[in-house]
């Protein structure tokens, strides 16, 4: 990676397009950038426990669908929508406090939601997949009980906010933002730019 040369990425792990994203970052990081993920509540409406999630059919769907499997990910449509807000403020704190674990938590997660179909708004199955993946699982229950996970929430959503994040999956590449799920293409020409100007 070229010192210095960062991307910032702003994801919910409710979100399907930012599921279909990981391939996108994974371009993004092959051309030696820098991957900052940022945890962005896209949904904060929905309540503890959940809702129904409804039916996933049209062209949108079919569009996720194809790029999943042309991703090589299994897109699974959970029945509910969970409350994200635990899930992305043990996130925040991990990307800071245990870093060489944060790519695999989110990998994780994505998977708990899109794959196996759980509850990433309970509790329990935030730990518990934060404890496969090697975190350190008594400072992280410490942190969310204490307010401090969720201050790290708050802070990354707080800068997306200012920066003009609206949605998710966005990016801010070469100091440009970019939002929503752009053609694989347009990834490799705006990391090759980045790259190119740094």
């Amino acid at each position: 990676m070229k010192p210095g040369v960062s991307v910032l990425h702003w994801f919910d792990f409710i979100c399907p397009f930012c599921y279909v994203g990981q391939q996108r970052n994974e371009i993004l990081e092959g051309r030696g950038l820098d991957v900052v993920h940022l945890p962005f509540q896209i949904h904060p409406e929905i309540p503890d426990g959940g809702v129904e999630a409804g039916p996933r059919t049209g062209p949108m769907y079919a569009a996720l669908e194809r790029e999943a499997a042309e991703a090589g990910l299994t897109l699974n449509w959970p029945r509910r929508l969970p409350n994200t807000r635990r899930a992305l403020a043990a996130a925040a704190w991990i990307r800071l406090n245990q870093p060489a674990v944060s790519e695999d938590f989110h990998k994780a997660l994505f998977a708990a939601r899109f794959v196996h179909g759980e509850d990433i708004g309970d509790r329990a199955v935030v730990e518990q997949q934060a404890g496969r993946v090697g975190v350190d699982l008594d400072p992280l229950r410490a942190a969310l009980d204490d307010g401090t996970a969720l201050a790290a929430l708050v802070e990354a959503e707080s800068l997306g906010v200012r920066l003009g994040v609206r949605a998710t999956p966005t990016w801010l590449i070469g100091g440009e933002v970019i939002s929503g799920l752009l053609p694989r293409s347009e990834f490799e020409r705006l990391a090759d730019e980045a790259t190119h100007r740094a």
